[in-house]
């Protein structure tokens, strides 16, 4: 029986995902550059840093760039364009469903603490989630197994009996390595990428029955 659900944060409750690489691609652009989405997606769902965009700019045009400028800009163009965004369709009514339900609600995200927890605030959602785990908690993030063994150990509950919701391949790989069944809901930029072992695919959140997709999930284990 399931008795938890596990989201992601970037790019499965908050489509923060497509705005980072949407800022950063423009940047390319304004200095004749081009960022594909096929670099770019390596880097979703896992730590802060572990891409470097400013080196890959100085790689593709040979020359220095002022980073902390660029940095700066980079971030304020971010958060300009998220400050009014709300969840992902779908998302509210399916954590809403879970709570009611009884089940464990938990967040396992390769970003900061601050982050997550300040934008859960902004969308009204941080109540209904009894654990909250980050970068900030673990010693290695997504693709490796911590975040969602710490989030089940916080929230009491077997990896067998718990549904990670996931955008990311790097995120995916990450539950299946704890042992959890994994729901992949892409958003844009992971859309195209390719999924290793997951337990179910859903194009979005929005207009579906959350009891009726972990029936799904466990009959498709069975």
């Amino acid at each position: 029986m399931i008795q938890a659900v596990v989201f992601d944060f970037d790019g499965t409750i908050l489509d923060s995902e497509s705005h980072v690489y949407g800022v950063a691609r423009d940047l390319f652009a304004e200095h004749g550059a081009e960022l594909p989405l096929a670099v770019w997606a390596d880097c979703v769902g896992r730590e802060a840093g572990y891409f470097d965009p400013i080196g890959y700019l100085e790689e593709c045009t040979g020359r220095k760039h002022d980073r902390d400028a660029l940095n700066r800009l980079r971030r304020e163009r971010f958060f300009d364009r998220i400050r009014e965004v709300g969840a992902l369709p779908g998302v509210e009514d399916a954590v809403a469903a879970a709570h009611a339900g009884g089940l464990r609600l938990g967040i396992a995200s390769s970003g900061s603490r601050e982050w997550v927890e300040g934008q859960l605030d902004r969308l009204g959602l941080r109540r209904f989630f009894d654990c909250v785990r980050t970068a900030d908690d673990v010693r290695r993030v997504k693709p490796e197994p911590d975040l969602y063994l710490s989030a089940l150990e916080c929230l009491g509950v077997e990896a067998s009996c718990a549904v990670a919701i996931e955008d990311s391949p790097n995120g995916a790989l990450a539950a299946r390595r704890a042992g959890m069944y994994c729901v992949v809901v892409p958003n844009p930029v992971t859309a195209a990428l390719a999924f290793g072992d997951h337990s179910l695919r859903l194009e979005s959140l929005h207009g579906v029955e959350l009891r009726e997709v972990l029936e799904r999930v466990v009959r498709g284990s069975a």
